[in-house]
């Protein structure tokens, strides 16, 4: 029969949403470079609201796919395939700060001031690290407990179908992913050193500062999947986006624990001076 289909993919419609998204990227970066040129930041403001909008809608029209049936188990292991390669993206992007602290902590630059060479050290003279054994570990308790949620939920709705319990593991797993938020942020306000001006503190709030953005998008996303559970959405057999928010959300866990231990124990006094 004509126009029947007779396979398990999703051919796409066309979708206007690729040209809005690629648009307001490059007017976001055209207004930053001239924000950096003091001509004011609503170009970028412009391109940043466009993205965004672009990224509601076209993740509405997923979630609408996959409402009305689109979404075959062919098509959700590509959509599995999909977040797993960008979550190996991630892990090439947090590769890049570990690879900076590393380099600076294992080999610090010296100081030369004529023919004399003074020793560098890490941390760098006068930088008062955090005690990574009061907050820094009450956060990573929480981040830990807050993935353990996170798992309860999923086990709720892939093995036992309690929509209930799946509401309870969401509202826990985000509420601890705000309060890590709101923990980071008092630390952040009671730091000794500063982004700029040294190395270490470059690199501190430049690897757990992204670490920190990805906790309050993972939070959104727990957020979105809670908000679709309300709507009726996810279903025993068919819950993809919230298996993507879930690895999401255990990915973040992972690289704080690599963060907990380079750069709150090792790198912040027990590193060979």
């Amino acid at each position: 029969m004509a126009g029947h289909k007779n396979h398990d993919y999703h051919i796409l419609p066309p979708s206007i949403w690729p040209v809005t998204l690629a648009g307001g990227a490059f007017v976001m970066l055209l207004g930053s470079v001239l924000y950096f040129h003091e001509y004011g930041p609503w170009v970028a403001l412009l391109g940043l609201l466009t993205v965004l909008y672009s990224m509601y809608a076209w993740w509405g029209d997923v979630i609408n796919e996959g409402e009305v049936g689109d979404h075959t188990p062919v098509v959700r292991i590509g959509l599995r395939y999909g977040m797993v390669l960008f979550i190996i993206s991630e892990v090439m992007f947090f590769s890049a700060w570990f690879w900076s602290f590393f380099k600076h902590a294992l080999y610090p630059m010296g100081v030369i001031e004529g023919v004399e060479i003074t020793p560098g050290q890490w941390p760098p003279a006068g930088i008062e690290t955090f005690d990574p054994w009061h907050l820094p570990l009450i956060n990573t308790l929480i981040l830990l407990c807050s993935g353990c949620a996170a798992t309860w939920a999923h086990h709720a709705i892939a093995e036992e179908n309690d929509r209930e319990q799946l509401k309870w593991g969401l509202w826990l797993a985000i509420a601890l992913g705000v309060l890590f938020t709101i923990f980071q942020a008092y630390e952040y306000s009671h730091a000794a050193f500063e982004f700029s001006g040294n190395i270490y503190g470059a690199n501190f709030f430049m690897a757990t500062g992204f670490h920190g953005f990805h906790v309050i998008v993972g939070t959104i996303f727990l957020a979105v999947c809670l908000a679709r559970v309300y709507a009726g959405h996810f279903t025993q057999e068919q819950h993809v986006g919230f298996e993507a928010a879930a690895w999401y959300w255990h990915f973040v866990d992972v690289v704080w624990l690599f963060l907990f231990a380079a750069v709150y124990i090792w790198g912040g006094g027990t590193a060979a001076h």
